[in-house]
């Protein structure tokens, strides 16, 4: 499920993918739903965990590492984040 939400996300632009693209529109913009990996460091779910609360959010997690997030966005590294823009 969360893998779909991902490539439509993708083809249709509507994605930010990294942690600290991830801050700084978390920051600055409201956004639809955050994914994150579920190998993330703890430090840094707390951080979008607080601005998730902030921006009343929603947040889930991808069942599998941060490598295997990196996959099915397409990309040859680890993706710890994704913001799905509103």
């Amino acid at each position: 499920m969360v893998e779909r939400i991902v490539k439509n996300a993708l083809k249709k632009g509507s994605a930010i993918l990294g942690f600290k693209e991830s801050i700084k529109f978390l920051k600055i913009n409201k956004a639809k739903l955050v994914i994150i990996a579920e190998n993330m460091p703890e430090k840094m779910k707390k951080d979008i965990n607080h601005l998730c609360k902030l921006s009343k959010t929603k947040i889930r997690v991808f069942e599998g590492t941060s490598r295997e997030l990196g996959v099915v966005c397409g990309k040859p590294y680890p993706i710890s984040t994704i913001v799905i823009k509103g």
